[in-house]
């Protein structure tokens, strides 16, 4: 189409406008549709295409783009000497929708603010260099605080989310006051002589969980099911902490304690609870290698015991098991290769209720069976097989027995 100038008094979108619409007259819908998703950008009235860099280049004022076909404007931006720096502004509907700016690397700087349809603030922040840094504000569409944040070098420091009635939904403290003046962080977190000691609550107005805040650190955390007994508690000291999870009923069933060694957090203990709060399982870690585990019938008995020890590169379990009544019932040693099954070696044996003999098992250091004895409720030797390499069994003579 040859260029032209438009009639007095006309604006330049419209015009252009018109002759969209002309094209999508001559060329289908599909032609039409396409041309007026492409916004029309004007320099103080003189048409520009922003993507184009010598018609960009020297430019200065404000461009302004607009639906080809509404004629609503879609994008306010500054250009300064042929660069698009300082102020952008994006409306829908003919509403402004979002401002922010920019600096000479296209990167976000300074303020940034995005609003609802009818003109409430919905969020505002700062930039640095594209980077989110200070002070972030979202709100519900009433107007209410929805979330603040906190940003730094590192990221996001600290945030608090509210619901819409206004209660907190969840908090993250940094290791100073850094959230005012939209929030009172330095309470909330526990900064003040005092801990603090916080409810989440959920959008029904549910509560979800309680937090105990000592200068910013959260030493304690506990969830609640919908029924309103508890979920799961955390503990937090300047040794490790403590975490502990309930069944439907609130009972304890599991525990797990975690040491603190150079910094690093290392399981030291877990243990498992019946439904009726009787400990079934415990387990015990030295220096970040499983050492032992016990576990116990309901009555308080203990079921079986198990124990690791280590003598170089060679990890060594030596087993227990025991009747309900307390006695033993068999016992064993095995290495620890690392597979599932650990290889039994040395002598093992199984007695009956009574502590009485009932069998034995003798293996090598590979975990090849070398003889197997058994024993009848009187003593007397029910069976006494050497094993031989092939498999097969070689019993006493005549003489030994």
């Amino acid at each position: 189409m040859r260029k032209r100038t438009p009639a007095c008094g006309v604006p330049v979108w419209q015009d252009i406008g018109r002759a969209v619409v002309m094209i999508g007259l001559a060329s289908g819908l599909q032609i039409a549709h396409a041309a007026s998703a492409a916004p029309i950008c004007d320099v103080n009235g003189a048409v520009m295409n922003p993507t184009d860099k010598v018609a960009v280049q020297g430019r200065t004022g404000v461009m302004r783009c607009r639906d080809a076909v509404t004629g609503q404007v879609v994008r306010e931006q500054d250009l300064q000497s042929g660069r698009f720096t300082g102020a952008v502004r994006y409306f829908t509907n003919g509403h402004l929708s979002r401002e922010q700016f920019v600096n000479e690397k296209g990167n976000l700087q300074g303020r940034s603010r995005e609003f609802a349809a009818g003109g409430q603030l919905l969020r505002e922040g700062n930039y640095e260099n594209g980077a989110l840094n200070g002070l972030t504000r979202n709100f519900h569409p009433d107007g209410r605080l929805q979330r603040a944040s906190f940003y730094g070098p590192a990221g996001e420091l600290a945030y608090a989310e509210f619901t819409r009635r206004g209660d907190l939904r969840s908090l993250k403290c940094a290791d100073r006051p850094v959230l005012a003046p939209a929030v009172d962080d330095a309470r909330l977190c526990g900064f003040a002589p005092r801990p603090s000691q916080v409810s989440f609550v959920a959008e029904s107005g549910a509560l979800r969980a309680r937090a105990t805040f000592v200068a910013g650190s959260r030493v304690r955390y506990e969830t609640f099911q919908d029924n309103g007994l508890p979920a799961t508690q955390e503990e937090t000291s300047a040794n490790g902490r403590i975490e502990r999870i309930f069944g439907a009923d609130g009972t304890r069933r599991r525990e797990v304690v975690w040491a603190l060694v150079d910094g690093a957090s290392q399981r030291d203990r877990e243990m498992e609870f019946s439904s009726s709060g009787r400990l079934t399982r415990e387990r015990r870690w030295s220096q970040g290698e499983l050492s032992s585990e016990q576990t116990y019938y309901l009555n308080g008995q203990p079921r079986s015991k198990a124990r690791y020890t280590s003598s170089g590169s060679v990890r060594t379990l030596e087993t227990q098991d025991y009747y309900e009544n307390g006695m033993l019932a068999a016992q064993g040693s095995y290495v620890d290769t690392g597979r599932y099954a650990p290889t039994p070696v040395g002598i093992h044996r199984q007695f009956d209720m009574q502590g009485r003999p009932k069998a034995e098992s003798v293996y090598d250091t590979r975990g090849r069976l070398l003889r197997e004895r058994s024993w009848d409720p009187a003593g007397v030797v029910l069976r006494d097989d050497e094993v031989l390499e092939d498999g097969s069994r070689r019993g006493p003579g005549p003489a030994a027995r």
